[in-house]
């Protein structure tokens, strides 16, 4: 049975760790002190600190269905302060992955039950850049970019968070959206420049005095 082996592999990796660390256990539990909060998909495809070639207690995951980054989450929400005011990470990464179910879902005209307000954020990414999405034929390319743009707008929702905001101005705190190409195992940084998208609309969401966010 496939529970039997993940109970095998981790006697495996133990044994691994301390092969080349006999104290490597005893120094993992003194605590975590991550540079990077990653959120990310939820998907089973997505294996975060392979992914990243990350070791543990080098980064600080959460995971939900299609990254979102929704304020009244509280469960995404806490996982931010936490990580921005006591962890005191340096970067913020916002990862999705192309052929994201989530994404898919919300491009569907179907009642998917309780999935409904959570997809309506997505469908909402989609309001805003309807006149760029809608010149697109290609289904594919359409599916892909919307999950580009969501990407992004979640950056743009997580910069609107007072926590961030204030990392930023007092330590410089940086945000980074990116995506994972399934079909090449391949890490894309979006390289969005956050300064030009949020030049019209930070008056609005910036809560430090007119002080400069990005």
């Amino acid at each position: 049975m496939f529970l039997d082996k993940i109970f095998t592999h981790n006697e495996e990796w133990i044994k691994s760790k301390l092969v080349v660390d006999k104290n490597y256990f005893k120094e993992l539990a003194k605590g975590q002190s991550p540079e990077i909060l990653y959120i990310g998909c939820s998907d089973s495809r997505v294996a975060t600190e392979e992914l990243l070639g990350a070791d543990p207690g080098e980064v600080f995951v959460h995971r939900n269905i299609a990254n979102m980054v929704i304020s009244i989450d509280l469960n995404v929400m806490s996982v931010i302060t936490y990580a921005v005011e006591h962890l005191k990470v340096k970067h913020i990464v916002i990862c999705g992955h192309y052929y994201c179910g989530g994404v898919k879902a919300a491009m569907e005209a179907k009642d998917l039950g309780l999935l409904n307000p959570w997809l309506r954020n997505i469908r909402d990414v989609y309001r805003i850049h309807k006149d760029e999405l809608d010149n697109i034929e290609d289904t594919v390319v359409k599916y892909n970019r919307l999950t580009e743009l969501n990407v992004e707008e979640q950056c743009i929702n997580l910069i609107k968070t007072a926590a961030v905001q204030k990392a930023f101005i007092e330590r410089g705190l940086s945000v980074h959206g990116w995506i994972f190409d399934i079909r090449s195992g391949k890490l894309i940084d979006l390289k969005i420049n956050f300064k030009k998208k949020l030049k019209e609309i930070m008056e609005i969401y910036n809560l430090n005095e007119g002080k400069d966010i990005i």
